[in-house]
């Protein structure tokens, strides 16, 4: 099944831990560290209220904003999934972040790994079909969310703690690939 479709099936939590997984591998280019986004996470564990989400999505929101620093696309980028988070966990807003998170991850990895103007369509196309031919690094985060996706359609509120884990280590990938961009960049 393509990630569109995992996208499209996906319920509420589904589609909240897939945004908020793609938005926590990304944490890096907005200067946080691997707590960053733990209270949201610890919110989908807790079943905590809905309103305790939005608290915690500002809180995040407060905390990132404060450390983030640059201009480039990818940090670009990664502002908008946290900007553009819905402070309440339901309804067409949810799967339209969900959505626009797992593009904009997608298009993050493509960038840092050098990624040419002539592809930009390739982080749109290769989640609706084969991944022929995709870097290392975009078919990595293309595995990513289609796992994270899998494990909660498949386990509920149990396959949290694994896209957590798929997530932990995304967010380690990518830290090291903008490191080394950074000294080749240098």
């Amino acid at each position: 099944m393509s990630l569109v479709e995992l996208i499209a099936q996906a319920d509420e939590r589904g589609l909240t831990v897939s945004g908020l997984a793609c938005l926590d591998r990304c944490v890096p280019l907005l200067g946080g560290d691997d707590e960053a986004v733990r209270p949201l996470w610890a919110s989908l564990a807790e079943d905590a209220a809905p309103g305790d989400w939005a608290e915690r999505l500002e809180q995040t929101r407060v905390r990132l904003d404060a450390t983030a620093d640059g201009a480039r696309d990818c940090v670009a980028e990664a502002r908008r999934m946290l900007a553009t988070a819905p402070a309440e966990r339901s309804g067409a807003g949810l799967r339209e972040w969900a959505d626009a998170c797992s593009l904009g991850a997608l298009r993050i990895h493509r960038l840092l790994d050098g990624a040419v103007a002539g592809d930009a369509g390739l982080a749109d196309a290769c989640r609706e079909g084969p991944a022929d031919g995709l870097s290392p690094l975009l078919a990595a985060e293309l595995r990513r969310q289609t796992a994270v996706l899998e494990l909660m359609s498949a386990h509920g509120p149990a396959g949290l703690r694994g896209a957590l884990e798929v997530s932990t280590e995304g967010r380690r990938v990518l830290r090291a690939a903008v490191s080394r961009r950074s000294r080749r960049d240098g």
